[in-house]
């Protein structure tokens, strides 16, 4: 009689860390939602645009020196308006989500500097939504679109749907 063979212990699955680039990470909301990402195990790539001032107050406690090992904050250089280098950024990381919070969001600017804002606000997500295509990404990889209630402009409804018309009153919008 031959041996039995017991069957194989079944192995836990393992879990792997899910990897997000957030633009607009020094912002209110991106520097929020970078604390939430890491709370839950995530590898957050903070993506900045590069500036004179450094502006990393609302991320500084986050971020840990880059020689560090097990650091899950990272920290880029990136600009929306610059399609090369967020391709870049998002091949270097191979994301599972991208949160795109990034955005020339001051009202009074968008009519001071309407065409910059046009570029960053609209093409910068064109830009974000090109290189996840060309990089064969769009079944790997979730993005997430954060956008403004200056959409609606004067309001004509409310609450605001998903019918809602936009009705805005700023190029920010």
């Amino acid at each position: 009689m031959g041996a039995t063979k017991k069957p194989a212990k079944a192995t836990p699955p393992t879990t792997t860390q899910k990897t997000a680039p957030t633009t607009g990470v020094t912002g209110q909301d991106g520097s929020y939602l970078a604390e939430l990402l890491l709370e839950k195990g995530y590898a957050v790539h903070g993506i900045k645009r590069r500036a004179s001032s450094f502006n990393t107050g609302r991320v500084d406690h986050l971020y840990h020196d880059p020689h560090t090992s097990g650091r899950n904050f990272t920290l880029h250089y990136g600009d929306l308006g610059d399609t090369s280098n967020i391709t870049r950024i998002i091949q270097q990381v191979q994301p599972d989500e991208i949160y795109n919070l990034g955005a020339q969001s001051h009202v009074a600017v968008s009519f001071e500097e309407p065409e910059y804002t046009a570029d960053v606000d609209g093409l910068g997500t064109l830009r974000v939504l090109e290189a996840v295509r060309l990089l064969g990404l769009e079944h790997k990889t979730r993005i997430y679109q954060a956008s403004t209630s200056e959409l609606y402009g004067l309001v004509q409804q409310t609450p605001q749907t998903e019918q809602t018309p936009f009705y805005p009153r700023s190029p920010y919008g």
